[in-house]
């Protein structure tokens, strides 16, 4: 059974993670879950012991491109599907965070999905781990907005700095804040992503 979980759907900048899980019986973790109820350094920690716990773990994304053309919705899915066939293994089954996903393996999508089941859970904190690291790295080409802080968010710290100084590249220009910004929103469909996303 595989556990799938997105990070970064509401920012403004960036890709959306996801990770699909298959947690491991034998070898129990301590202290899953919701991502979003840990402390940075916990959430890191407990990575490192999916990752070597697990039966089978991946992490996959979907550019602000793609969320561009797709929407966020369907970008999230895409992202789920691209972490799904990187699994090392195919699961039996799938409990998807308020999602469903196109693929013939049988499925339920669980509303709050990261606080009620462990390996939804433990998707969610190697999504959010693997966003919030390509974050720190955009931060140092972006310097000036603030990633490390907000994660690429819709905080006062990032509306202001799209405010003054537009939108980057990199940005969804498909959400409002990033459009009131200004800026081309072709860019986000020309331009080549950076080392950060590899």
């Amino acid at each position: 059974m595989a556990g799938l979980d997105e990070a970064g759907r509401g920012c403004l900048f960036g890709p959306v993670y996801a990770a699909a899980v298959i947690l491991d019986p034998a070898r129990p973790i301590r202290g899953l879950r919701d991502s979003k109820q840990l402390e940075p350094e916990v959430r890191q920690e407990l990575a490192g012991v999916i990752r070597e716990r697990a039966i089978g773990w991946a992490v996959a994304w979907a550019d602000n491109r793609e969320i561009d053309r797709l929407n966020i919705y369907q970008a999230s899915r895409l992202a789920m599907r691209r972490a799904l066939e990187a699994l090392p293994v195919e699961p039996d089954y799938l409990l998807v965070d308020a999602l469903r996903l196109d693929t013939a393996i049988p499925q339920r999508g669980l509303i709050d999905g990261d606080a009620l089941c462990r390996s939804i859970a433990a998707a969610s904190i190697l999504a959010k781990v693997d966003r919030d690291s390509s974050m720190a790295e955009w931060d140092h080409l972006y310097p000036e907005y603030g990633f490390l802080a907000h994660k690429g968010y819709s905080t006062p710290q990032h509306l202001k700095a799209l405010a003054e100084h537009g939108p980057t590249a990199h940005h969804r220009f498909s959400y409002e804040p990033v459009r009131l910004a200004g800026g081309d929103p072709q860019l986000s469909l020309f331009t080549e992503a950076g080392a950060a996303w590899k």
